[in-house]
């Protein structure tokens, strides 16, 4: 051998050292196919089979994702059946006797996938049946929310074939189906006949319906049928071609249509069904506990809203609730007691008797007494904390007291003065406001009114003048409070906003809806007006330029409020429907828009940009 081709082997093969050293394996391309099914014990669509125990054998390792909860066996069964995957096998063995003629479908959904990339086998289905036939009629549609019409997934779709209204809450359904993501459910491999359908959140796991679980019924009798016509599937050729972009390669993908294939195909009806999901207002109601962080004020919590005030009785002085200023809120599920008698204070235990309504385990109400105990125990303080509490009692306290004047007023808005414990008196002609005409102050004949039971709120209403400032003056020691306490001088001054900032809506219904109420919505779904729909239009004043959107409800019962429904009356929650657009106001502009509610279907009606929001709010 040479020297020169000595010299060129020792650098060829250097190089391929070198290159080697950097690079590692390399492997192939990222598996992106999911398992496939191999073998199956039974047959897909087997019939008369009576065994216990289905095994499916696969190409490639497998595991399941969460079985107890993603896969889906109709009809139900009440003992779960057994499901396991090991190594390439999944199985599923039956817990109970099968029933005759009946056709089984074991929903695996997107459950089955390899072990290395978690490739998913999507919408895998298997059924057999104990009988000669499989029983092969479907019904489908779609689960919204009744409230706010959002899709619900993840519920049991239930279909009975026994109509009374007794099997809902005594009998498993006869078939089942799950709603996706998008709310879209199917049931599968229904016998001929006529069925009773209904949405249950199946808390119980038990497939019927239990107080207080969330439920949907659909209120007419569904019967299955199918058609076979012709119909086209279209197969596609990807044509790949490149251009250069500025002196760049680029290679763009034409997607040409390769073969149009026209076939008979099977449609099952109906597939358009819609059902809306709601919660009853049954929940269970209970006493949770009485708090006493401060020795001057007890809390009584309760779990929920009451629909009464609780019934309070000493059972130690007879005159001790004459010393005690009780405060509720609004849903009375949170009394505050106010201690006003320093002889109250300084005990640390008080015990009273307390009436109040509690549920049963049918959630039904009855009178249930407790006996209370208050308990205050003090911190632990040192000698030199001790020592600036004692100073502390030794000074004037003034009553805390807050306003709701910010940079600019709304128009619209009172205004409030909160104060942090009850009044127990006011001084009449205290209260001082102006009206500023250029710079001279006008006064005007307002008063505080007090807005609340207890007195830690006060109102002045008026209509103000856009562009105008208000000056207010409260004098000192114009309230006191039930512990002697008053407040001290109070002034400021507020400007309203002009009426250039704001935008007006009206909205006319066409056709009008009798009992309609229309909200005004944030970007958020939430209710930032409310009114009653008018005939000749509905006008919303002084609204902020900003986006919104907008839906009705029909107050069928008139309090005002949106009603749920009842499965107990066999009430449907009242109807809501979306405006599908979205409304930009701008400043200083009126918007006028006619609504048809009932052009669109139901599921077509509400943004995409609402439900999209509602669904990241619910990850």
């Amino acid at each position: 051998m040479s020297r020169k081709s000595y010299i060129i082997i020792s650098l060829m093969l250097l190089s391929v050292g070198c290159a080697n050293r950097g690079m590692g394996p390399q492997g192939g391309p990222k598996d992106e196919t999911p398992p496939k099914l191999v073998k199956e014990i039974p047959q897909n669509g087997e019939l008369n089979y009576h065994g216990k125990l289905v095994e499916l054998f696969f190409d490639e390792y497998v595991q399941l994702d969460n079985p107890s909860e993603n896969v889906l066996i109709s009809p139900p069964q009440q003992r779960a059946p057994e499901v396991r995957s090991v190594a390439k096998k999944v199985t599923v063995r039956f817990d109970e006797d099968l029933q005759d003629s009946t056709t089984y479908t074991i929903n695996f959904g997107s459950a089955i996938a390899d072990n290395n990339e978690k490739n998913a086998l999507e919408n895998f289905s298997f059924s057999f049946s104990t009988g000669d036939v499989i029983d092969s009629m479907e019904i489908g549609g779609l689960l919204l929310n009744a409230a706010d019409l959002n899709y619900v997934s993840r519920i049991i779709i239930g279909a009975h074939l026994n109509h009374a209204d007794s099997a809902f809450t005594t009998q498993p359904f006869t078939r089942i189906g799950r709603t996706g993501a998008d709310g879209r459910f199917v049931i599968k491999n229904l016998k001929h006949g006529d069925y009773r359908l209904f949405a249950l959140n199946d808390v119980s796991k038990d497939y019927m319906y239990q107080p207080s679980e969330g439920l949907a019924f659909y209120p007419d009798i569904v019967t299955p049928t199918s058609e076979r016509h012709m119909a086209s599937d279209t197969l596609w050729r990807d044509s790949i071609s490149s251009r250069m972009v500025e002196g760049e390669r680029v290679r763009d993908t034409l997607t040409i249509i390769d073969t149009i294939i026209t076939k008979e195909r099977t449609f099952f009806h109906p597939d358009t069904l819609v059902l809306l999901y709601f919660n009853e207002e049954k929940v269970r109601r209970y006493f949770q506990r009485a708090l006493r962080e401060k020795q001057h004020v007890i809390t009584l919590l309760f779990n929920a809203p009451q629909d009464s005030m609780p019934v309070l009785r000493p059972l130690v002085e007879d005159d001790m609730l004459g010393r005690i200023v009780t405060q509720s809120c609004p849903t009375l599920d949170t009394i505050t007691l106010w201690l006003r008698d320093s002889s109250l204070i300084a005990q640390d235990t008080l015990r009273f008797e307390m009436t109040y309504n509690k549920t049963d385990s049918v959630y039904q109400l009855y009178a249930q007494t407790d006996t209370i105990q208050a308990i205050y125990r003090a911190p632990r303080l040192s000698a030199a904390a001790k020592a600036k509490k004692e100073r502390e009692k030794e000074k004037q306290h003034f009553v805390e007291l807050k306003t709701n004047i910010g940079k600019a007023f709304e128009i619209y808005a009172p205004l409030t003065f909160t104060f942090s414990t009850p009044i127990d008196s006011m001084t009449p002609g205290s209260f001082h406001i102006f009206e500023m005409r250029d710079t001279v102050p006008v006064p005007l004949s307002l008063s505080l009114v007090k807005a609340d039971s207890i007195g830690m709120r006060y109102e002045v209403m008026h209509q103000w003048k856009p562009q105008t400032t208000y000056k207010y003056e409260l004098d000192s020691a114009a309230f006191t409070d039930i512990y002697g306490d008053v407040n001290s001088l109070k002034k400021g001054q507020f400007t309203i906003r002009s009426l250039d900032e704001y935008s007006t809506l009206t909205i006319k219904l066409t056709p009008h809806i009798d009992q309609a109420v229309i909200e005004i919505l944030d970007s958020k779904d939430q209710v930032v007006r409310r009114l009653k729909a008018q005939a000749d239009g509905t006008r919303f004043e002084h609204l902020t330029p900003d986006s919104y959107y907008m839906r009705l409800f029909v107050d069928s019962n008139n309090d005002g409020v949106w009603t749920t429904g009842d499965w107990a009356e066999r009430r449907q929650p009242e109807q809501v429907f979306y405006f599908p657009n979205k409304l930009t106001l701008r400043a200083n502009w009126d918007f006028e828009e006619s609504w048809d509610a009932m052009k669109l279907p139901i599921d077509r009606q509400k943004p995409a940009e609402l439900r999209k929001d509602a669904n990241e709010r619910k990850k």
